[in-house]
């Protein structure tokens, strides 16, 4: 069973790579496997992936750069909405 146990590092890179599709099935696996002992990833990786939503449905495509004050102050409310309803 310790090869299938990650650490909050291995958890969030492993979160981050399967944004982009980049995730193996055993690493999946493995970060599942994180998530029943660890609240703290699994938030993360909602949080992550709400982050990752919002910024791929940002009017325009804009990159956050590119984005007025207003626009990123509009996405900061919404992504502490969405992420209450998480918690």
């Amino acid at each position: 069973m310790s090869k299938f146990k990650i650490t909050c590092d291995e958890a969030t890179t492993i979160c981050d790579k399967s944004q982009y599709g980049k995730a193996t099935i055993m690493e999946i696996i493995k970060l599942r496997i994180h998530f029943l002992g660890c609240k703290i990833c699994a938030l993360y990786t909602k949080q992550n992936t709400l982050l990752s939503k919002i910024l791929n449905t940002n009017k325009g495509g804009s990159a956050i750069c590119s984005m007025s004050a207003e626009e990123k102050e509009e996405m900061r409310k919404r992504f502490q909405e969405e992420s209450a309803k998480l918690q």
